[in-house]
């Protein structure tokens, strides 16, 4: 064959390939999962109620062990989805007690391994395609009356799993002056109105009226997915009360303008540059502290001027 033939002929493959490519790419690809239960399109992870809390690494077995996955929210009898395409296997056995929630199955494949336990999976062998319908939530709410019904979610090498779990896209657009959405659940960055510990609202008197709140306070559920406001630089860890106590942790972003600290939250890291809309971090466990708080992420400018300007995304202003 002439090389020129050749050549051509080589090329034509690899436009065809390409565009092949694009129209069934990889599944690796995918760098986020699929959504895992119906009722639930952002795979929102349960917070905390009288059983514990749900995110990766809370208390376990009287503060004796961590959370070794989390907690994705499904309503009792809810379909259940594959969040990426594999093999699965399985039975999975998480309480080996035989009870009402006792299965699961493993998902292995796109580079990734996870359990899913509280399920009855359609089948526990064979393959399996993202989205496709996996299984049903099992009565969750016979064995632990009151809790937060959800599928255990936990990666085989006991990782967190939370950023493949969170949606691509951000709650807003995230363009413009004002800071994107600090938590999710919260897409107008609500501010804390008062209660029995106080106001939210920046300058709200303090410590029996001898101070002032040098920040505001963003409503946000324990365990909640918490996102950067703006592009920048992480350093930490910030402490705020000194004490270790279980809300004791947080972060501050510095740059596009901006340096602002975000408190009672547990950053995904201290150190390295971060994104507009990333996610952040967790919600730390408020109640546990405060009961009957509303939980909240304690936001204050390291120059301690106002930040509720930047924040204020309702009243129509999708930026």
């Amino acid at each position: 064959m002439p090389a020129l033939s050749l050549v051509a002929l080589v090329s034509l493959v690899s436009t065809v390939f390409a565009k092949q490519l694009d129209a069934h790419p990889p599944q690796q690809q995918h760098r986020h999962w699929a959504q895992i239960c119906s009722g639930n399109p952002v795979n929102k992870i349960r917070g905390c109620d009288r059983y514990g809390c749900g995110y990766f690494g809370a208390d376990r077995h009287g503060h004796k062990g961590k959370h070794a996955g989390v907690d994705v929210i499904c309503a009792d009898g809810a379909t259940v989805y594959a969040p990426f395409s594999g093999q699965l296997s399985g039975p999975i056995r998480f309480f080996h007690n035989g009870n009402a929630i006792d299965d699961g199955v493993q998902i292995r494949g796109s580079g990734y391994c996870v359990k899913l336990v509280c399920i009855h999976p359609i089948r526990y062998h064979g393959q399996i395609q993202r989205g496709q319908q996996l299984g049903r939530m099992l009565p969750m709410q016979k064995v632990f009356p009151g809790i937060t019904s959800h599928i255990h979610v936990e990666n085989c090498d006991h990782s967190d799993p939370t950023q493949q779990l969170t949606p691509v896209v951000p709650p807003f657009p995230q363009q413009g002056s004002h800071w994107a959405t600090v938590c999710s659940g919260n897409p107008t960055n609500e501010i804390r109105g008062c209660d029995r510990y106080g106001c939210g609202y920046y300058g709200a008197p303090r410590r029996n009226g001898k101070g002032k709140h040098a920040g505001v306070d963003v409503i946000c559920s324990d365990g909640a997915t918490v996102y950067a406001p703006f592009s920048g630089q992480l350093s930490g860890p910030i402490k705020f009360f000194h004490n270790g106590n279980a809300i004791d942790d947080g972060v501050q972003i510095r740059g596009s303008g901006f340096c602002v600290k975000l408190l009672c939250i547990h950053p995904i890291r201290y150190n390295g540059r971060i994104s507009k809309g990333q996610i952040l971090g967790k919600m730390l466990p408020m109640q546990r502290v405060f009961p009957g708080i509303t939980s909240h992420i304690h936001v204050e400018n390291c120059d301690h001027s106002d930040p509720t300007s930047n924040l204020e995304r309702g009243k129509g202003q999708r930026v």
